[in-house]
């Protein structure tokens, strides 16, 4: 190189591509040692600085004027133009025209915005750019615009296509390009490790053929089009085990479940072949009717079944994997699957809030993709995924995608062009791949995991294919999908199209691919052998009974005076610069004199002082729901605001007495997540005392297929134990229908085999007492949820607060007493049983009647309604001789709360000679008016009657 040559006007103007980036290396050699280059680039780096970015960037676009000036090539700024917004649109736009359909049967949409003709342009047109204006930073085999653009689209329009332009974190967006458009095509998997493929490809295909030869007629809801689902999952498993997360917790549908089971879970192949062996029933419908052998409850189908797994990633570093139970509410696992997660990161052993480690745990769900698109609870869950409560480092999502929900079509069941549509408003990036290429599925896989470790996000992956069968194999699907079926029925399978790729490419033979098939048919014919051996030698075995409540109540030990007064104190401790709000201040500080002899405190009191306790005993809490750190009523205030800077300061996380952490959670507006995602973290860590909150007890309504079918049915149909909490505000003040009934009426309806506790409690002491209770059964085969009808009204109302002697004594008491009735048990003539708010209305009116004889009347407050306590109940009406009428007296309609529940408890225990009766409310198909007044008037109604001297009464119903 001649000096000449070094001090011309634009010295770069000679460099391109490889040459470039040459002259940028030693640049950066010069910048650390100017003397490790050669003299003539010390004096080029001297003169002229760092070479540019971009190769040529000068030359093609500069066109020499007679005036010795230069002029931009307006035709050449215009194609640089317009390649820009080509390659724009390959990025956001490529997945239209990408190959990610195997039948072909995917509405044909116009993709005219990813051809040259659109934009004016040629291929001679960009073959005269350089690469590096049209493609930043482009590889260095791309020579000129034309090669970036063929090579742009190759990456965005093949058998794997992505849509990331929604994301708006310029560091991701950065890494998904730098992925989609260097990596992926650089990185091939081996040929080892394509016959490992291979042979996941056989086990898939193989264990549904054998299914649907041996158990003719049985539904499995095989997995079949989609069978390299099972290779996608497992290298997800091996991914995240091989980046240290030590759980790994899953969630998916029906479909594919069984092979999931078998492939990924581990489930030995003679045990999935026992059930089907095993199965009564064999043709029954609906579709999933079909039920499989009990051992010790009720059961559930198997194709409804969980499983966990531990698998070894070192020497001594296990990541255990789990996969939800599962009804037939398809995506209503997601948030259950959410909580687990959670519940495995965060680590609860000190005070304070827990500390999450996102490393820890990892999720993986499954959806349909009818039902992605189809129920909502998918996108609560998806809002979940960056809420503090609630996030848990990302979950990578799979739609096994068969183009079909049951006998519904993507065109009925969705107005979106993806299934996947809805992922975009959560910036989660969105990969979809043709499901008969296993080479790309696999690097989705990898991309997949890598982004979730890397960003702590979720990402979601389309798998696209079909459905061989019916929605069960016992359903016909060509009667409405004819067409479709011709096409799937001709369709070779996604082996037959893998081992071809193969031998193509030389990377095996057909030989060596049948052997690898036979070897994985003897492994299922050796399991089914072995399970026929066994026929017959293990018998079915009842469902055992939970333990007595009353010995459950007896565990649990009392807190002294003492102990809540030095509790008390250090809860009315905050920073000496913090500013609490005035007026709640002084509401606090009142507590500092309630813990007085003589002095009482109200509910919410009481509630503090009872997590308190809890977690002096080491016991972590959780509380979450929507409002929950002030509570709907203003009665908790458990996170303080300083009144000044809007900084929060909770007492319990600084409270010395506390062993365990404390978290509490305002919610996001959502109902049925929030709630699945408490339970699926409870029954993770059973040992965590948690507890959701409605907003108000109607909102449960749209938690509904939560409570049908895992927090009351959990145990039965999975043995799967927990202890989660429900409080829901219940109580009827004239607030109208939406504001008044939890549906306690549900609750009881559902009430069986000792699954859960419901109660309506009338007093604060009783409510800190249940807590305790609670929370001392967390871990043990007591353990069951508590669905508490939480008060609104009462909550300040002086009848319901207690003497803090009343807390440090006794324990949860399933029945009171009036007091100041039932003296002369031999005159009563009248018992009248209420709970809840109705037993607080009841005693007030009993006040009001002043000196008024009563003693041919007897009431008793049922705080716990279910497990119904009959036998305290017995023995208050053994006490009265001449009894004549047992009156069930409440608030809510007839036809709901507990009237239909009690009256044949009540008949059963009832002593000859009583009759049993009703005073309340009408039925009626609303559960509550909307005008104060009729309210008001109603209620006065049935207290008169209540306290209406009358033994042959028989109230009005209206009817």
């Amino acid at each position: 190189m001649s000096s000449g040559n070094l001090h011309k006007q634009d010295p770069w103007a000679s460099y391109y591509g490889p040459n470039l980036g040459y002259v940028q290396e030693q640049y950066e050699l010069y910048k650390q040692n100017p003397e490790s280059v050669i003299a003539e680039y010390r004096e080029l780096f001297e003169l002229h600085g760092e070479p540019p970015q971009y190769a040529g960037q000068t030359a093609p676009i500069v066109a020499a004027q007679s005036s010795g000036g230069a002029a931009i090539d307006a035709k050449v700024l215009q194609n640089l133009v317009a390649a820009g917004k080509l390659v724009w649109n390959i990025r956001a736009f490529g997945h239209l025209a990408a190959d990610i359909d195997p039948l072909g049967i995917s509405p044909k949409v116009s993709t005219n915005m990813l051809e040259l003709e659109t934009y004016g342009l040629t291929q001679a047109d960009l073959a005269a750019l350089p690469a590096e204006l049209v493609w930043t930073k482009a590889p260095a085999d791309v020579k000129n615009g034309w090669d970036a653009i063929e090579k742009l689209r190759k990456a965005y329009t093949g058998t794997i296509a992505y849509e990331f332009s929604h994301v708006h974190n310029e560091e991701e967006r950065a890494w998904l390009k730098q992925r989609v458009e260097k990596e992926n095509p650089s990185n091939k998997l081996s040929t080892d490790e394509r016959k490992k493929l291979l042979t996941k490809l056989f086990e898939a295909e193989q264990f549904e053929d054998f299914l649907q030869r041996t158990f003719v007629g049985q539904k499995r809801f095989s997995v079949e089009g989609n069978d390299v689902l099972v290779a996608l999952v497992d290298e997800m498993v091996h991914e995240l085990s091989n980046d240290g997360v030590k759980h790994i917790l899953m969630g998916m549908a029906h479909r594919g479940r069984l092979n999931i089971l078998a492939h990924v879970l581990g489930k030995p192949y003679s045990k999935i072949f026992s059930e089907f062996h095993n199965a009564s029933n064999k043709k029954m419908s609906p579709s999933e009717g079909s039920i499989g052998i009990n051992y010790g409850w009720t059961g559930d189908v198997k194709y409804h079944l969980g499983a966990n797994r531990s698998i070894g990633t070192g020497e001594t570093v296990k990541t255990r994997i789990s996969l939800a139970n599962n009804p037939s509410h398809l995506e209503f696992v997601n948030p259950v699957v959410e909580g687990f997660t959670r519940a495995a990161q965060d680590d609860r052993t000190a005070a304070g809030y827990p500390k999450q480690n996102l490393d820890a745990a990892a999720s993986i769900i499954m959806h349909g993709d009818a039902a992605f698109p189809g129920e909502g609870i998918v996108a609560e869950t998806l809002n979940l995924s960056q809420l503090n409560g609630y996030s848990h480092g990302g979950t990578l999502h799979i739609i096994v995608n068969n183009k079909i929900g049951f006998t519904t079509e993507s065109h009925d069941s969705r107005s979106t062009h993806y299934a996947s549509d809805v992922a975009k408003g959560y910036e989660i990036p969105i990969v979809h791949v043709n499901a008969d290429d296993p080479d790309a599925v696999i690097m989705a896989a990898r991309m997949a995991s890598e982004y979730r470790t890397k960003f702590k996000k979720d990402f979601l992956i389309d798998l696209i294919g079909y459905r061989k069968y019916g929605h069960n194999e016992t359903d016909d699907p060509e009667t409405t999908q004819p067409t479709i079926y011709k096409k799937v029925k001709a369709h070779p399978t996604v082996s037959r199209v893998f081992i071809d790729k193969l031998v193509a490419e030389g990377a095996i033979t057909e030989q060596e691919a049948e052997g690898l098939k036979q070897e994985v048919i003897n492994r299922l014919k050796a399991a089914y052998e072995e399970m026929k051996s066994r026929e017959g030698q293990e018998p079915v075995h009842q469902t055992q009974g939970l333990p007595n409540e009353l010995s459950i109540g007896e565990a649990v030990a009392p807190v002294s005076v003492e102990t809540l007064r030095e509790i008390n104190a250090n809860l009315l401790k905050w920073p000496e610069k913090f500013n609490v709000y005035p007026k709640l201040q002084r509401i606090l500080e009142r507590r500092a004199t309630a813990v007085n002899d003589g002095e009482k405190m109200d509910w919410g009191h009481a509630e503090t002082l009872a997590f308190a306790s809890i977690l002096a005993d080491g016991k972590p809490i959780r509380l979450s729901g929507q409002d929950v750190e002030r509570a709907t009523f203003a009665h908790r205030n458990l996170v303080l605001h300083d009144a000044e800077t809007g900084d929060t300061f909770c007492p319990l996380h600084h409270l010395p007495e506390a062993k365990a952490s404390f978290a509490i959670h305002n919610s996001p507006l959502s109902e049925a997540a929030v709630l699945g995602f408490e339970y699926g973290y409870n029954v993770h860590a059973p040992e965590t005392m948690v507890i959701w909150e409605a907003q108000y007890g109607d909102f449960t309504n749209v938690a509904q297929v939560l409570i049908d079918q895992f927090i009351s049915a959990g145990r039965a149909k999975w043995q799967q134990k927990s202890s989660l909490i429900m409080m829901l505000p219940h109580g009827y003040e004239g607030q109208g229908p939406e504001h008044s009934s939890a549906r306690l009426e549900r609750f009881l309806q559902l009430s069986a085999e000792e699954n859960w506790t419901v109660v309506n409690l009338s007093s604060a002491a009783n409510y800190f007492h249940l807590l305790r209770r609670q929370a001392s059964i967390t871990e043990s085969d007591a353990a069951r949820p508590l669905i508490i009808m939480a008060p609104k009204s009462l909550i300040r109302n002086p009848r319901v607060a207690s003497e803090i002697s009343e807390l440090s004594n006794g324990t949860f008491k399933t029945v009171v007493e009036q007091k100041g009735l039932g003296a002369h048990p031999d005159r009563v003539e009248r018992l009248v049983l209420a709970t809840g708010k109705m037993a607080i209305d009841i005693d007030e009116a009993i006040e009001k009647n002043g000196d008024k004889e009563l003693d041919w009347l007897h009431v008793v407050r049922v705080e716990q309604l279910y497990p119904f306590p009959d036998k305290e109940i017995a023995a208050i009406l053994e006490r009265m001789p001449n009894l004549k009428e047992i009156v069930w007296v409440q608030e809510e309609p007839q036809n709901m709360g507990s009237w239909f529940y009690m009256e044949p408890r009540l008949r059963k225990v009832a002593p000859a000679g009583a009759s049993v009766s009703y005073i309340g409310r009408p039925e009626r198909s609303s559960t509550a008016s909307g005008f104060q007044q009729v309210h008001s008037f109603e209620q006065q109604h049935i207290l008169l009657q209540t306290l209406k001297y009358s033994p042959s009464l028989t109230y009005n119903t209206g009817r």
